[in-house]
């Protein structure tokens, strides 16, 4: 079976960390754990130190807040294994079965790319309009690097950025529902008023992150048409095979 590298991305997660990280290692005892600590403030560092004592895993402290896309980058960068699964640090109700259901695609190559949408949020995961940002995905750490430059600066607009860049490329991508797993929102982790301000600045980065980025959603509408055509080349191809095959058939019984 293929290998498997989890980069956990935190920044002033303590209260969810020691969760996070404890079931990336207790239930992937095979696979790589990279948690990368993007200038962490509060208890975060002295947490992860204390759990390297009961389990294994690579911890990378940044000198100074980056932006997660950068601390996404410097994962990728020192990850050893073929497939990446990226892994917020705030989720809690972790389960063993969310991470299979989200590797599952992957290893029986059904997908390029799956995201992994938590169940308990606080928009209904059905009708939820941002699901494709989420945290929670699994790709093929080839199919990034080629990209990794350009995703370092971008801040909140990576998974804006990848989910373009994977498109226009025809990746194939699924979304998986992961039953149970909880994701807070930011109203519960800090005041409304700071709250806010964070979705105004993570909006305006992931507009910014559209417009700069205008040429991949050009390139994805192509392959839509090439796509589109080629699918209608192929069932034209197959009605003109059942015509002609019928048309045999007519000819044979009227030559009996």
């Amino acid at each position: 079976m293929k290998r498997v590298s989890i980069i956990i991305c935190t920044f002033n997660e303590e209260k969810t960390i020691s969760e996070v990280v404890t079931s990336c290692c207790k239930y992937n005892k095979e696979d790589e754990v990279i948690v990368v600590d993007d200038g962490s403030t509060d208890n975060t560092e002295s947490i992860l130190v204390e759990l390297q004592k009961r389990f294994t895993f690579r911890y990378e402290k940044l000198p100074k807040n980056k932006g997660k896309s950068w601390a996404m980058a410097h994962g990728v960068e020192i990850s050893m294994n073929e497939i990446i699964l990226f892994c917020d640090a705030d989720l809690s109700n972790i389960t063993k079965e969310h991470f299979d259901n989200i590797l599952q695609p992957i290893f029986d190559n059904s997908a390029d790319m799956v995201l992994g949408q938590p169940s308990e949020t606080f928009i209904d995961y059905r009708i939820n309009p941002f699901r494709s940002l989420t945290g929670e995905r699994v790709l093929f750490k080839n199919d990034i690097l080629p990209i990794l430059n350009n995703i370092r600066e971008i801040r909140f607009g990576v998974e804006t950025f990848i989910n373009l860049y994977f498109q226009s490329k025809g990746k194939r991508i699924k979304y998986v529902l992961l039953h149970g797993l909880k994701h807070p929102t930011k109203y519960s982790k800090t005041t409304p008023i700071k709250a806010t301000k964070e979705f105004i600045s993570e909006g305006e980065e992931i507009a910014l992150t559209l417009l700069e980025n205008h040429d991949l959603i050009t390139q994805r509408i192509e392959y839509l048409i090439k796509k589109s055509n080629k699918q209608a080349r192929n069932k034209f191809s197959k009605m003109q095979k059942i015509i002609n095959d019928k048309l045999m058939k007519l000819k044979d019984k009227m030559n009996l």
